[in-house]
């Protein structure tokens, strides 16, 4: 069966940030995860205490770099551990492990041109949370993106703000509305994290998600499976009063109606992530992340469908716009 969806170059019925980044670059580029050593508001007793309850002690940068060390260093360790998989002279320097916008101006500055300057650079990705984004922090990013690939990569997980509460995340819908508001005003694109399988979130909840998000067309969605990790606050409550984790099924049936609710031209970061393999509770089936991908490409295949479907016409083809 030909494949009719035009923003791809596999079998991929979905917009990938590899098809995105060779359309726009010329070529593969990868991404070299960094750790500047921030917190959280949610940690520092700011907004509140102990983090998201699914946040593993490293703050998402299990697989990073060393935070004692220079941003400089921290890259050139990084990129060559990478390089026997990603064999390309061009990277995207991440800035992944906690909130790195939650620091003055000046400190992100000096930090950002840092990653910047290192050898292959073409952007930078910037994860952070929607409730740390002051005017002077702003300011910074639209200069940056008015000179570099930049995305701005914020923490949502859920529209939900009953599941937010649930799970300690300490900002509202609404808070992430304003965020992703103050980025579009400066010309910063905005990509979006989501996390499937929450406690307490049905698959119609999940889907619905998906619809508000699309509905804010943002650069870059990914999608995240729940993972259960040693560590964690999440995990000690599992152990004491067990929870139903998602199955295989389930989630290729979510991301598929999900996928149909995102438009286009909107870059898919990613539709599974990597739990730490020597802490990783479950679900189990989730090591198996190629197995996975596989599976919603078979699925999305079987149905005919393709991101977008939902949203009413075929996109007229070509790259999305950075």
């Amino acid at each position: 069966m030909k494949n009719p969806f035009p923003y791809s170059d596999s079998n991929k019925r979905y917009h990938t940030y590899t098809c995105f980044l060779s359309r726009r670059f010329g070529g593969r580029v990868s991404r070299v995860p960094l750790n500047a050593g921030f917190t959280c508001p949610n940690l520092d007793g700011t907004k509140g205490r102990g983090g998201c309850v699914y946040c593993s002690p490293a703050g998402s940068g299990e697989f990073g770099g060393d935070p004692r060390l220079p941003i400089r260093e921290q890259f050139s360790q990084v990129a060559a551990r990478m390089a026997g998989k990603w064999d390309t002279p061009r990277h995207i320097a991440y800035f992944q492990a906690r909130t790195n916008t939650y620091a003055p101006a000046d400190t992100l500055r000096r930090l950002y041109e840092e990653a910047l300057a290192c050898p292959g650079v073409v952007g930078l990705a910037v994860a952070t949370r929607p409730d740390c984004l002051p005017d002077e922090v702003c300011g910074l990013l639209g200069e940056l993106a008015r000179r570099t690939y930049l995305t701005v990569e914020l923490g949502l997980q859920t529209v939900h703000d009953a599941t937010g509460e649930r799970i300690n995340r300490c900002h509202s819908y609404a808070d992430f509305l304003e965020g992703a508001g103050k980025l579009r005003a400066r010309g910063v694109p905005f990509g979006v994290h989501l996390i499937d399988g929450l406690p307490g979130e049905t698959h119609d909840m999940m889907v619905e998600t998906a619809k508000r998000v699309g509905g804010l067309r943002p650069h870059l969605v990914k999608i995240h499976l729940l993972h259960l990790l040693e560590g964690t606050a999440l995990a000690r409550e599992y152990r004491e009063k067990p929870f139903p984790l998602m199955s295989r099924d389930e989630y290729v049936r979510t991301v598929c109606d999900q996928l149909e609710w995102l438009p286009p031209e909107c870059v898919i970061g990613r539709l599974t992530g990597d739990g730490d393999p020597e802490t990783l509770i479950g679900p189990d089936w989730s090591r198996k992340k190629l197995c996975v991908l596989n599976e919603i490409d078979k699925e999305l295949a079987r149905r005919d469908s393709w991101q977008g479907k939902r949203l009413g016409s075929m996109p007229a083809g070509g790259a999305a716009p950075g």
